[in-house]
């Protein structure tokens, strides 16, 4: 049976990843069968540590793994690593005295105990005498009973933590308030600057970027602008002269590294790398997701047939987020790029395949598991195939990252 698993990222003040938290499902083929959340939950556990392993699902973060009261009460928690789990207990576990002593239980083996959309009442008095963390609803919560919540158990030790963040105002107004923790998209938003305040290094990557995306590459020219980028020239070089090429004279010229790479890869891997230096000033989750979704929809395309177009794909993922990497509208941006206008209508909002494979990669990303299935029919794609495709992008992100 396929396993489904998504991860959401949760970011500490510093908008560096603290944690993730995992999305399950346990199949495409029981969606409507309605699994029990004790059923959900114990998969996850077992998918996530077992199957996927914690460290290709979070790259060595945290992990918040959401616990029913009948896994609380099965005692799953103790199967984990407690240095990576963090144990978050659904706001429909009544906190009776089995599940307090579930929870003691976790606490004593060194686990973190996080409570997941938390709206006092005095029945959890002795729940939050363990909490470490607890988890606010930014979607359902106004303002004042966030700050409340905040002035009220700041003081007692307990970390809060922001969920459903989706504006930067959101999150500056959480991070006022003392918040220590983070998880929404408020990080895939761009801060809209105008064009005269961009920093002048991200102009010069958008022109490597305008000069890889030209019908006809010149390379003379590309070479030229990305000497002129120490790192991106590094980089390069160290990547054509790995073991994975072969070669038996080192390369030391960038117009050479770019010949042996051929026109393909060259648009792949040198848009990879001015993504990374564009975002350099930003939180290192925006080039992680970006390379997660470049190879996730990369990689539908031979499922639909479409192979030879796999690289379209591909890019129109990598620039998904460019929008707040450069903090400028995406239109704009690819206004400037000489992109093909499928990537641009599957960007931009307009109706047709690369659209819908857009679609399908961010409800994947968000376990909006109703939208994956209706989406991956409509592309005619085995929805069997998706998890994989997904933890591949995953685990090929983090090895291009972080090597």
């Amino acid at each position: 049976m396929e396993q489904f698993v998504a991860r959401q990222p949760i970011f500490d003040r510093k908008q560096s990843i603290y944690a993730y938290e995992l999305l399950f499902r346990s199949s495409m083929d029981n969606f409507f069968d309605h699994v029990d959340g004790d059923e959900a939950s114990s998969r996850v556990i077992a998918n996530s540590f077992l199957l996927f392993g914690i460290e290709e699902m979070t790259g060595g973060a945290k992990a918040f793994i959401n616990f029913t009261r009948g896994v609380l009460l099965k005692g799953y928690g103790s199967l984990l690593p407690n240095q990576w789990t963090v144990v978050e207990v659904l706001e429909n576990v009544e906190p009776d005295e089995e599940v307090l002593s579930a929870c003691r239980r976790l606490k004593d083996q060194g686990f973190i105990l996080a409570l997941d959309d938390f709206v006092y009442d005095a029945k959890y008095e002795s729940l939050l005498e363990m909490a470490d963390i607890i988890k606010v609803d930014f979607l359902i919560s106004d303002a004042d009973e966030r700050r409340r919540l905040a002035e009220t158990f700041i003081p007692r030790g307990i970390k809060m933590l922001a969920e459903k963040v989706e504006t930067r105002e959101d999150f500056e107004t959480a991070l006022e308030q003392g918040y220590e923790y983070f998880q929404g998209y408020f990080f895939a938003k761009p801060v809209v600057v105008s064009r005269k305040d961009v920093p002048s290094f991200k102009l010069q990557y958008l022109r490597i970027l305008k000069e890889i995306n030209s019908p006809e590459v010149d390379f003379d020219k590309l070479a030229e602008l990305i000497q002129t980028e120490v790192s991106i020239s590094y980089k390069l070089l160290k990547y054509i002269n790995s073991a994975a090429f072969g070669l038996r004279e080192k390369i030391v010229s960038i117009k050479q590294a770019l010949a042996l790479l051929g026109e393909n890869e060259v648009r792949k891997w040198a848009s990879l790398l001015t993504l990374h230096g564009m975002a350099s000033d930003k939180p290192a989750e925006l080039v992680i997701s970006s390379l997660i979704r470049a190879k996730f929809c990369e990689q539908l395309a031979p499922l639909m047939g479409m192979r030879n177009r796999a690289s379209d794909f591909f890019m129109m993922g990598l620039f998904s987020m460019l929008d707040a990497i450069v903090d400028r509208p995406l239109k704009e941006i690819l206004d400037e790029l000489p992109v093909s206008d499928d990537i641009k209508t599957g960007l931009l909002g307009g109706r047709n395949k690369m659209r819908v494979v857009y679609e399908t990669m961010l409800a994947f990303e968000k376990g909006r598991w109703e939208a994956v299935a209706k989406l991956a029919a409509a592309l005619r794609v085995d929805e069997k195939q998706l998890p994989k495709a997904y933890i591949e992008a995953v685990e090929w992100s983090k090895h291009l990252f972080f090597d």
